[in-house]
C-alpha cells in the first residue's frame, strides 16, 4: 500500500466562494435578549451625555467671567462635579457593558451547541469537526465586540454628537460648515472599508476552523499517521493553513490600520481649521475668544463619538463575519425534524 494510501480520510466540507453572511438583523436577537440591562446602559448614556455638553458651556462662561472681571462663583465647582458625574456613570456603563457582552457570548454558545448536538448524522459526516468547535469557541467570542466597542453606547454618543453640532452651528456656522466637510470625507472612507472587513473576517474564521478541522484530523488519527511515516507531511499541510489564517488576519490588520487613525486624522485636520479660520474671524470681531474656546471644546466632544462610531463599524462588521458561521449552522434542520 501506498503511503498515500494509508493517510486518514477526511471528511467533507462545504466551503461556499463567498461564505457565509449575516445581516444586522440577525444580530438583533441576541442582543434583546438583555434587553433590560441595554435600556439602563442607554439611559446612563443619555445622562453622561448631557453632563459632558454642558462642560464646554461651563467652561465659555468661566472664560467670560474671567474677561469681565466677575467672580467664579460656582461655576467651578459646578465643572468639577460635572467631570467627576461623567466619570462615574462611565466606569458603571463600561462594567454593565463588559457583562452583558459576557452574556452574550454564552448566550450564543448554549443555541450553538444545542444545535450541533442535535444535528442529524450526515452533517456530522459532511463536516469536520473541528470546523464545528471552531464556531462555538473563535466565532462566538467576535460577539463579544459588538457591546464593549461602541454599539450599545450609541445612544449616549449620538446624543453628544447632535448636541455638540448644534451648539456649533449656533457659535458659528461657518466653522461648522468647514468641520462637517472633515469629517463627512472620514466616515465615507470608514464606510468603505467595512465591507472589506467583514468579508475578510467571514474568511478568516473560515480558515481557524479549518486549521482546527486539520489538528483535530492529526491528532486523532496520530497513530496511523506515525505508521505511515506522514508526520512531517501533516506537520507541513496544517503549516500551511495557519499560514493562510495568518494571511487573512494581516489583510484585516491592514484594513483596520486605515480606519482606526481616521478619527483621529479628522480631529488633527478639524483642530487646524479651527484654529486657522477660527482665529481670522477672533481677529476680525465676528467671534469672541470664549466662544472659539468653547466651539474648539466641542469639536473634541464631536470626534469622540466620531471615534466609537468608526470602532462600532469595524467590531460589527467582524462579528457579522462570525455571526454568519454561527447562523449557518443554526439554520440547519435538527435530527428530530427531519424524523418529523
Amino acid at each position: 500500500m501506498s503511503r498515500a494510501d494509508t493517510r486518514p480520510a477526511r471528511r467533507g466540507r462545504r466551503t461556499p466562494e463567498e461564505g457565509p453572511r449575516a445581516t444586522f438583523r440577525q444580530l438583533v436577537p441576541f442582543l434583546l435578549e438583555h434587553r433590560t440591562v441595554l435600556i439602563v446602559v442607554a439611559i446612563l448614556s443619555i445622562i453622561g451625555a448631557v453632563a459632558t455638553l454642558a462642560q464646554p458651556l461651563l467652561v465659555g462662561q468661566v472664560i467670560a467671567q474671567v474677561e469681565a472681571g466677575g467672580g467664579l462663583g460656582l461655576l467651578v465647582w459646578g465643572i468639577i462635579a460635572l467631570v467627576v458625574a461623567a466619570s462615574v456613570i462611565s466606569g458603571f456603563q463600561h462594567y454593565l457593558l463588559q457583562r452583558t457582552g459576557t452574556a452574550v457570548v454564552y448566550s450564543s454558545r448554549r443555541q450553538l451547541v444545542a444545535r450541533i448536538l442535535h444535528l442529524p448524522i450526515r452533517e456530522f459526516d459532511a463536516r469536520r469537526t473541528g470546523d464545528l468547535v471552531s464556531r462555538v469557541g473563535t466565532d462566538t467570542t467576535l460577539l463579544y465586540a459588538v457591546l464593549t466597542q461602541g454599539l450599545a453606547d450609541a445612544v449616549g454618543n449620538s446624543l453628544i454628537f447632535i448636541g455638540a453640532l448644534v451648539a456649533m452651528a449656533l457659535i458659528d456656522p461657518l466653522l461648522l460648515l468647514a468641520i462637517v466637510v472633515v469629517i463627512g470625507v472620514s466616515i465615507t472612507g470608514v464606510v468603505v472599508l467595512s465591507g472589506r472587513i467583514r468579508r475578510a473576517t467571514g474568511e478568516q474564521q473560515e480558515k481557524v476552523g479549518e486549521l482546527a478541522s486539520s489538528v483535530e484530523r492529526a491528532v486523532s488519527s496520530i497513530r496511523t499517521v506515525r505508521a505511515a511515516g506522514a508526520t512531517e507531511r501533516e506537520v507541513t499541510e496544517i503549516t500551511g493553513v495557519a499560514t493562510d489564517a495568518y494571511g487573512v488576519g494581516v489583510r484585516i490588520a491592514k484594513v483596520s490600520a486605515l480606519v482606526v487613525p481616521v478619527a483621529g486624522i479628522a480631529l488633527q485636520v478639524s483642530l487646524l481649521v479651527v484654529l486657522g479660520v477660527g482665529g481670522y474671524r477672533v481677529a476680525s470681531g465676528a467671534i469672541e475668544v470664549a466662544s472659539l474656546v468653547t466651539f474648539i471644546l466641542f469639536l473634541f466632544l464631536l470626534v469622540g463619538p466620531l471615534g466609537s462610531f468608526f470602532g462600532a463599524i469595524t467590531s460589527v462588521n467582524q462579528a457579522l463575519g462570525a455571526l454568519g458561521r454561527i447562523q449557518e449552522i443554526l439554520n440547519l434542520p435538527t435530527e428530530d425534524a427531519d424524523d418529523a
